[in-house]
């Protein structure tokens, strides 16, 4: 077990190790490209002028506000969303004549490219945080619904007969059976709601906002500044990569139950 261990943590340094050296390779061959002309720096940018903006942002305390208000909207989406899901999700799988009235219009929601409604929440909400939220909502809302729809749906008779048969009411089967499988099944889709609560914020600012990381893209971009476009891409990146972390911790913390991998291979 110690020598699996090891090896283990030894793959995961190896692993980080060619992430770096990946990363490295795309910045050195971006800089030669943009240095040698290659690549038209007008269009492409200079990375180490991106680099410097990125320092210059965090060194002065530019990027604090912007980068607040974003990740002020990505949560207050990521939760109301959520919220919203779980909720709609359990009602419309334990109500099946619900469910059969709502399907096509959820179908027909779902299928439409959700980030034309920005322009249209702006008018209604305004250009603050509402309306970033509200666009972040519908992203989040379909992937935790679908998600809590299904784990509902994938919940075993065997288990509801048990419990019917052990006297649980319809109170206890939604606490003790419904809502923990449909929980498991929302953790296992964090990633992916994080990521839509994320791009819903990002998106709403560009389209039209005063504060935040799309709007500091948006200035850039109207004076024809590809570094500064080019910064605010990487430090959304860096967010979302944080973003993905923190989410990987706290899906293996709430989901500690759940076997791994190793476990599993062991077995």
């Amino acid at each position: 077990m110690r020598k699996r261990s090891t090896e283990l943590r030894l793959s995961r340094a190896g692993l980080a190790a060619i992430h770096v050296a990946l990363a490295a390779f795309v910045f050195f061959m971006w800089w030669l490209l943009t240095t040698t002309k290659v690549l038209p720096p007008f269009f492409f940018g200079e990375p180490l002028k991106v680099v410097r903006v990125v320092i210059e942002w965090f060194v002065t305390g530019k990027i604090w506000p912007h980068l607040a208000i974003t990740l002020w909207e990505t949560l207050l989406a990521f939760v109301i969303g959520s919220l919203i899901g779980l909720a709609v999700g359990l009602w419309l799988a334990l109500s099946p004549l619900a469910s059969a009235i709502a399907e096509p219009y959820i179908t027909a929601m779902n299928a439409m490219p959700r980030v034309i409604l920005a322009p249209i929440f702006a008018v209604w909400f305004g250009l603050g945080v509402l309306s970033k939220v509200a666009l972040g909502v519908t992203l989040v809302f379909f992937i935790v619904f679908f998600n809590v729809f299904q784990g509902v749906k994938e919940v075993s008779p065997v288990v509801l007969a048990n419990a019917r048969m052990l006297g649980a009411s319809r109170g206890q089967l939604l606490r003790h059976i419904y809502l923990p499988s449909a929980t498991s099944w929302v953790f296992s889709s964090l990633h992916t709601s994080v990521g839509m609560a994320f791009v819903g914020a990002v998106v709403g600012e560009y389209l039209g906002s005063a504060k935040g990381i799309g709007y500091l893209i948006l200035q850039a971009e109207g004076t024809f500044d590809i570094n500064t476009v080019f910064a605010g891409i990487v430090v959304l990146t860096i967010c979302a990569l944080i973003l993905d972390t923190l989410v990987t911790k706290i899906e293996a913390r709430l989901l500690v139950w759940r076997p791994r991998a190793a476990e599993t291979e062991s077995l």
